[in-house]
């Protein structure tokens, strides 16, 4: 249970946890140095800094304005940087690799196959490159000690048209890495129910899908979200909180809506740096996911994206850690959440909550109280 006043968990012991990550975007999560290199192989020359600790630093220093607008503007170099399908290749092979050595044992990964094709890639040329990159990625971290699984999301933009194209590939790659379609992009003015062919398709053939809701708009992204689309999961969603009205004793009254994600269990995947960044939260201390814990909500920890971010789910865990005193077994609850939410199928989710987290949070557990 959480131990507000507890000593934070060590990062340490956080790294070595075992974790589970579901919104993590390909294409906002490459390595500073990846970026030069690529840059220096292209003669793009458009990078604000020439060395990777400054272009780290100015990623999320522009992603920090408060604007979620703003944010997805830092998107421009990582895109204009991965439109091939070797540099594609490489981003989704360090991904797992560095997804691995944090110690997460699962993620799903989305990127939006639309947005790297001006050097005449198609969609699956695109899908084809990252899933390559994925499989080897998780293999060299298996062979250094790192085991990882992936699946892969494929987005569409709520700014284009072309969403029940992006859904059919989702199908198409299903058995091939392929665990789920996403909408992304700015909320305002773009509500999800544009894309309702998608998602009614996606309904007819049995596929899952989650929606970016409640980050940058509020309750009416969400409740569409979920009862126009269908969503499985919600993007975010930390804007749920406007439906539930807390008294100066603690006491929470949910409303209509919170009271349905809650009794539905629809997970909802917070990223709390992120959420801060855009505005969504005014800090980690005040992020709704302290409250929506607390009341039992279907919680998730992610990182969104990780450069941008200057993150890692090592790091996430560790705010939480300091911000609300949570302890393993809080790490253990959330992780478990985020696995039993996940596109697997259910006897391999099963797998890994019995064979991957339960056995390493015990062991865990037993030196820390040792």
């Amino acid at each position: 249970m959480t131990s507000l006043g507890a000593a934070p968990l060590s990062s340490q012991i956080i790294h070595r946890a075992p974790k589970v990550l579901l919104h993590d975007h390909l294409d906002g999560g490459i390595r500073p140095e990846t970026l030069l290199e690529i840059a220096a192989e292209v003669g793009y020359d458009a990078l604000p800094a020439s060395d990777a600790q400054a272009l780290g630093a100015w990623f999320v220093e522009a992603a920090s304005s408060g604007s979620l607008e703003r944010y997805l503007e830092t998107f421009a170099h990582t895109v204009a940087l991965t439109q091939t399908a070797s540099s594609l290749r490489r981003v989704a092979r360090e991904c797992a690799m560095d997804l691995a050595a944090d110690g997460v044992v699962y993620a799903e990964v989305r990127f939006a196959p639309e947005l790297h094709l001006t050097r005449g890639l198609t969609m699956r040329e695109v899908i084809e490159a990252v899933l390559a990159g994925f499989a080897e990625g998780t293999a060299e971290s298996s062979a250094a000690g790192h085991w990882i699984r992936i699946g892969t999301l494929l987005t569409a933009m709520r700014t284009s048209s072309n969403a029940r194209e992006v859904a059919e590939l989702v199908v198409e790659y299903r058995d091939r890495g392929v665990v789920g379609f996403d909408i992304a992009g700015a909320e305002a003015g773009y509500p999800p129910t544009r894309q309702l062919d998608a998602f009614h398709y996606l309904q007819r053939e049995n596929s899952h899908f989650t929606i970016h809701a409640g980050e940058a708009f509020g309750l009416p992204s969400i409740w569409e979200a979920i009862q126009w689309c269908g969503a499985d999961r919600l993007g975010h969603g930390v804007r749920i909180v406007d439906d539930i009205d807390v008294s100066a004793d603690g006491t929470a009254t949910l409303g209509r809506l919170a009271a349905y994600v809650r009794d539905r269990r629809i997970p909802l995947e917070m990223c709390p740096s992120s959420n801060v960044q855009t505005g969504a939260a005014p800090s980690i201390a005040e992020h709704p996911i302290g409250l929506l814990r607390r009341l039992g909500f279907r919680v998730t920890v992610n990182t969104d994206n990780r450069l941008m971010s200057g993150t890692s789910m090592t790091r996430e865990f560790t705010l939480l850690s300091e911000a609300f005193g949570y302890s393993l077994d809080d790490m253990q609850w959330f992780t478990i959440n985020a696995m039993k939410s996940s596109f697997l199928p259910f006897d391999e989710r099963l797998e890994i909550i019995n064979e991957r987290i339960k056995p390493a949070y015990a062991a865990l557990r037993a030196e820390v109280s040792g």
